[in-house]
């Protein structure tokens, strides 16, 4: 009995640190980007995943139009934003 809990303890251990260390702050991380997403709202100065800056002109349910510096107009999923710039 001693030697299977010896042996098992540091396998509980190393999980449960494993789960508060890494696993937790990652969801924690990703349910706030994802209300962050959710909470876009017309005007908003965002930046992309892939570094395009931007004001929000239009939403919809799954996608976010994005006014450029030059007046064009992108169409990109709400996923690609990476955050919101507050000035």
């Amino acid at each position: 009995m001693e030697g299977l809990l010896g042996t098992v303890f540091p396998l509980i251990l190393m999980f449960v640190l494993f789960y508060f260390l890494l696993i937790r702050p990652q969801q924690k991380k990703q349910k706030a980007v994802q209300q962050m997403q959710s909470d876009l709202k017309k005007g908003d100065r965002i930046i992309t995943i892939g570094g395009l800056h931007g004001f929000v002109d239009a939403l919809d349910e799954g996608t976010v139009v994005i006014k450029c510096g030059d007046g064009s107009r992108l169409t990109y999923d709400r996923n690609a934003i990476r955050d919101v710039i507050s000035e």
